[in-house]
């Protein structure tokens, strides 16, 4: 069994497929086991190559390691050393992670706190000897899921309050997108519910368009799968709409897209940077690395409406190639 820590969220998984694969590649007839959280489940199969899931909730409450021990342990969780101890819990054959003292791990690479997370893990496979490619970033797509196909996707929520763009520019977004003709949808956590509500209200559309806390994670997948466009702040979603290649607008701040955006080689994919006009104090204080100040309202309205548009002519750009 090859045993997998990534016991995080969404985006975090999404930017982990790459090392996911080449580790399926690297090991093909070994079991692959992936510790997250139970509610990932779903997306784990659309990465394709995991075998299951072992339901672990960070790293608060370590499970405990069924079956036979692992033989080998892959730590793609932190740079440790409470994730480094928690898969040595486990007794594997070979531990497979970022050099930690602190751990009792002298082995492997050292972190790179700079480093895109995607390059992150692969160079740590690299390191190991396995494959990763960080360009392969692609999702299965999911089943049909009975949910508008072709909508324009915003995604107003974050568990992190400085990644959110202020509500009143998504509701100006809206009611503008909604006059140029796209069939606009707002998705978040049941927690961003009343929040989209809001955002629908004052944009004035129906209730109905508000799909915050009434979507699962595969539900959210199909959606994103087949939306015309995703406008979100870094967070799951834009992941998302990177995996399935649709057109998508990220507003970045305060955390650099250097450290989790898209590929800068794929247009379709538009980045907002506040942290590049001098805004942004780069602390990484803060949950998930944030500083603690709202940089997103120095993105106006027009200049996501401008990036929506160099978004949707790249798609258009690219299926005319394609033809």
């Amino acid at each position: 069994m090859i045993l997998v820590l990534r016991a995080l969220g969404v985006g975090d998984l999404a930017t982990a497929v790459p090392a996911l694969r080449g580790l399926r590649a690297g090991f093909p007839d070994r079991e692959l086991v992936l510790a997250a959280p139970a509610w990932l489940a779903p997306l784990a199969d659309l990465v394709g190559g995991v075998d299951r899931v072992l339901p672990t909730d960070g790293l608060a409450a370590p499970p405990t390691w069924p079956g036979p021990k692992p033989a080998v342990a892959v730590n793609l969780h932190g740079r440790g050393p409470r994730s480094h101890r928690m898969l040595a819990a486990a007794r594997p054959g070979r531990l497979l992670a970022f050099a930690n003292g602190d751990a009792g791990h002298v082995d492997g690479p050292r972190w790179d706190d700079d480093e895109h997370e995607v390059r992150r893990w692969c160079r740590l496979l690299h390191w190991y000897g396995l494959p990763a490619d960080p360009g392969d970033l692609a999702l299965r797509r999911p089943p049909a899921a009975g949910l508008p196909s072709g909508a324009t996707v915003l995604h107003p929520g974050s568990k992190i309050p400085a990644k959110r763009w202020p509500a009143e520019r998504f509701a100006a977004l809206a009611r503008t997108l909604t006059d140029r003709g796209h069939r606009v949808v707002l998705t978040g956590s049941t927690g961003e519910r009343e929040l989209s509500a809001r955002i629908a209200r004052d944009a004035g559309l129906p209730p109905d368009v508000v799909l915050a806390g009434r979507t699962d994670l595969a539900e959210l997948a199909a959606l994103v799968a087949d939306a015309r466009l995703v406008v979100s702040g870094d967070t799951g979603v834009a992941h998302l709409a990177t995996g399935y290649g649709t057109a998508s607008v990220v507003l970045f701040g305060p955390v650099p897209p250097e450290h989790w955006g898209p590929p800068p080689d794929r247009p379709r994919h538009r980045v907002l940077d506040v942290t590049r006009r001098g805004a942004s104090d780069r602390r990484r204080n803060g949950p998930g690395g944030v500083g603690t100040q709202p940089l997103l309202a120095a993105i106006s309205v027009d200049e996501v409406l401008a990036a929506v548009d160099e978004a949707e002519r790249a798609v258009r750009v690219s299926g005319a190639i394609a033809a």
